[in-house]
């Protein structure tokens, strides 16, 4: 049995903490200036914390009778995890639904399984299930309600298939029972069944992937109940850009084995109140009551804070953070595990033209954004995965800032007076991107002194990611923040295959090889190597450009007991309870 995951490699030690951890947690500590360390690469260390608080004394009446309110960036766009790939959603329905597997800090940890085994090739997985685990709905957990809910995925039809629904499903399992051409679907999917036996469920895949088994954390693949299933079997979706289907829009239909239910879902006041599930388990959540409300702008989410209306938030902004700490509050900061890029979309001209992409890159300051934009622990990107991770290389082609350089470049590729449009989000902050105007406006400004006419085009947080996916907006501003420590969940992610969203085709079939002969290869020195390669591959062929990656902060009031803050954004709120002060 493997229960490791792939090495951490390197780290952040200026990131850890991002030691911000502030009394909470013991990491390494800076100076508190505002603004990353665009030199720090090398030097990467990525930690944990661990926690100094654990005498805390909880308030009792507090914790029962006050609820947690939380402030979060966006709201979430679905209650069911299988229909969602945004870390709003993950942020509420991970406390709801829970999966085979789980993770502490990047580690896979058992989650709904005690164990399991895998066979030599790594295709056939079997998960010993916890015993006397009871869904919401009272409704036993044993192997045949896992393969319930691996079947439902296998076999969704229509706009089920879209990426825009079930992103997470095709990434790891290819297609699906039976692809929809309408959908774009035409790779084969490695799903190959389940089998129950008892508290035992098997699952069979058609050939190795690194991704396993690691993918069996994702909330994407949480267990439901099979008395859900079958109460949504007759929902559909048209198409890719048809809504969400009911019953993911209203709590109710759906049942998990969480921590907590989904009590309401509040659409005019942007609000989820989760309720504890005391009959839970594990060890019982901290708080009867959370309530996830959606503040979108980081000035209103900290005033919230503040004044007591919220008694935690996500994503600080960096010059927040010491100013915060100073009046009292805690501000624990997770480790670096994210990475920002700007994306070329080689489906519009003339971004066919590698000179051009060139130029592009050439063309902006990514020192100047690290230093004067990102939190301290924020590093300069080189390519498409922290350093983190095994497999990251230091022998990838880079394009250091370079503005003369990249006028040259445009010269040769005639293209003296390129105009381009480029889109960045509105009303949103994310864990790898707090400021995107503020980065938008840099990068611009880098583009049109280098003699590039920029059109700039905001996009509402709910349209932008449908729209660069379709590859709409030649230029871009996106990120990722790892789902589990692998590098084919950062290089997977975007570059296994064509893409609209980079305009990658079959004449990139360098890129798919090279990511594909790397999650292909059990042997794991081998397969350091092949990433090594691939990340080579992908930044001579340069579908875009890696900016940054850096540590997001998360805020509490004193009276607060916090979560293990987690460096993918996946914090237990159950740890959560008042304290007394």
């Amino acid at each position: 049995m493997r229960t490791s995951p792939t090495p951490v490699r390197r780290a952040l030690a200026a990131a850890a903490g991002a030691a911000m951890a502030l009394g909470l947690f013991t990491a390494c500590s800076d100076d508190g200036e505002s603004g990353g360390d665009a030199n720090t690469a090398e030097d990467f260390d990525f930690t944990c914390p661990e926690r100094t608080d654990t005498d805390a004394v909880k308030d009792e009446a507090a914790s029962e009778s006050t609820p947690f309110v939380f402030g979060t960036p966006g709201e979430p766009s679905s209650l069911d995890p299988a229909l969602a790939s945004d870390g709003e959603t993950f942020r509420v329905t991970r406390q709801v639904y829970e999966t085979l597997l789980d993770t502490e800090c990047t580690d896979t940890v058992p989650g709904l399984a005690e164990s399991f085994d895998q066979n030599d090739e790594g295709t056939v997985w079997t998960f010993h299930l916890r015993e006397g685990v009871k869904f919401h709905d009272g409704t036993d957990l044993d192997g045949a309600a896992v393969c319930a809910n691996f079947d439902r995925w296998a076999n969704f039809k229509g706009g089920f298939q879209s990426e825009n629904f079930t992103y997470y499903y095709s990434a790891v399992f290819g297609g699906f029972a039976e692809n929809d051409a309408e959908m774009g679907m035409e790779s084969e999917s490695i799903y190959q069944g389940c089998e129950a036996d008892g508290l035992d469920a098997t699952i069979t895949i058609s050939k190795y992937s690194s991704s396993f088994p690691h993918a069996f954390t994702l909330n994407s693949f949480a267990i439901m109940s099979p008395t859900s299933i079958d109460a949504v079997a007759d929902a559909t979706i048209e198409a890719a850009d048809s809504p969400q289907p009911d019953y993911a829009m209203t709590p109710g239909s759906l049942a998990g084995t969480g921590p907590f239910t989904i009590e309401s879902w509040d659409h005019a006041e942007q609000a989820v109140t989760l309720t504890r599930n005391d009959d839970y388990w594990g060890e019982k959540a901290g708080v009867k009551t959370i309530i996830f409300r959606t503040i979108s702008d980081e000035t209103a989410r900290r005033q919230a804070l503040e004044t007591g209306d919220v008694q935690g938030y996500d994503l600080a902004a960096p010059a927040d953070v010491q100013p915060l700490v100073d009046a009292g509050f805690q501000v624990p900061t997770r480790g670096v595990f994210n990475l920002l890029y700007l994306a070329y979309a080689q489906g519009n001209a003339p971004l066919e033209d590698h000179k051009v992409r060139e130029a592009l890159s050439y063309a902006v300051d990514r020192e100047r954004i690290v230093n004067s934009v990102l939190p301290p622990g924020a590093t300069v990107a080189t390519q498409f995965m922290p350093p983190s991770l095994e497999g990251w290389s230091e022998d990838v082609v880079e394009y250091g800032y370079d503005a003369e350089k990249a006028k040259e470049l445009l010269a040769e590729a005639g293209q003296e007076d390129l105009s381009i449009e480029f889109c960045y989000p509105t009303d949103v902050s994310r864990p790898y991107m707090p400021s995107p105007k503020d980065i938008f406006d840099m990068i611009s400004s880098d583009l049109e002194a280098a003699g590039i006419t920029v059109t700039a085009t905001p996009i509402t947080w709910t349209e932008y990611i449908p729209t660069t996916r379709s590859g709409e907006c030649p230029l871009y501003l996106l990120g990722w923040t790892g789902d589990y420590a692998d590098p084919y969940n950062f290089l997977g992610t975007w570059f296994a295959d064509a893409s609209t969203e980079f305009g990658l085709t079959a004449d990139d079939q360098a890129i798919f090889d090279a990511v594909a002969a790397a999650t292909s290869e059990p042997d794991e020195a081998t397969r350091t190597e092949l990433w090594m390669t691939a990340n080579e591959t992908i930044m001579e062929e340069l579908p875009g450009l890696p900016l940054s990656s850096s540590p997001p902060s998360i805020a509490f009031a004193a009276n607060v007991y916090p979560p293990n803050a987690s460096p993918l954004t996946q914090e237990n709120f159950a740890q959560v309870f008042f304290t007394q002060q």
